[in-house]
């Protein structure tokens, strides 16, 4: 039997994303969100609040960068989400992470997170309802400590935290238990 919860944002998992930006002075700013994805296979779309921080430098340097936070640094992770760029000078330089800049965009690296989608600011989407930012994903970095054998991101390796939206808590990928356009493969050839 089921039991109604009301209205609440179930989904779960949800990613825990890295956005980093300059300001007009070549600071830099980065802020923990979970509510983006990717929408195309050169796009992600991210869902924020239009007082950030974040928000203004993306539009300032038309640029940005999104990591996946990993478990090594999760306590960083969350401080982003924690501490505002608007009311907090020394956000970044309080965590020790080592930002470098893209060579790609106008938009910092951060070091220790071991993959980044380095994104160009395409559009902001604003009606009644919705409200987010489009990114033009240009290159993606990834430590090589990250790959396999033929150069790919194995998730395991990322060691990527996930975000409960349920309990407020943060959790790792597990292991592999399907081949995504197989599993159900049978069931669409009429097998069982």
């Amino acid at each position: 039997m089921k039991k109604s919860l009301g209205a609440l944002p179930a989904v779960f998992p949800m990613p825990v994303l890295m956005i980093g930006t300059y300001d007009e002075n070549g600071k830099v700013d980065v802020m923990n969100a979970a509510w983006g994805m990717i929408s195309d296979m050169d796009q992600i779309t991210l869902f924020l609040g239009g007082d950030r921080k974040t928000v203004s430098n993306m539009h300032k340097t038309g640029a940005f960068t999104v990591a996946l936070a990993d478990h090594a640094h999760m306590k960083e992770a969350d401080f982003f989400g924690i501490a505002s760029g608007n009311k907090m000078e020394d956000k970044f330089e309080r965590t020790g992470l080592t930002a470098v800049k893209s060579e790609r965009v106008n938009a910092p690296v951060i070091e220790e997170f071991p993959l980044t989608m380095e994104c160009e600011f395409v559009e902001e989407v604003n009606s009644e309802t919705l409200h987010c930012y489009v990114g033009k994903i240009v290159n993606v970095l990834a430590d090589e400590a990250v790959l396999d054998e033929t150069g790919k991101v194995r998730p395991s390796k990322l060691n990527a935290i996930l975000f409960d939206q349920f309990r407020n808590g943060y959790y790792t990928i597990g292991e592999r238990v399907g081949k995504a356009w197989n599993a159900g493969a049978g069931l669409y050839k009429g097998e069982e």
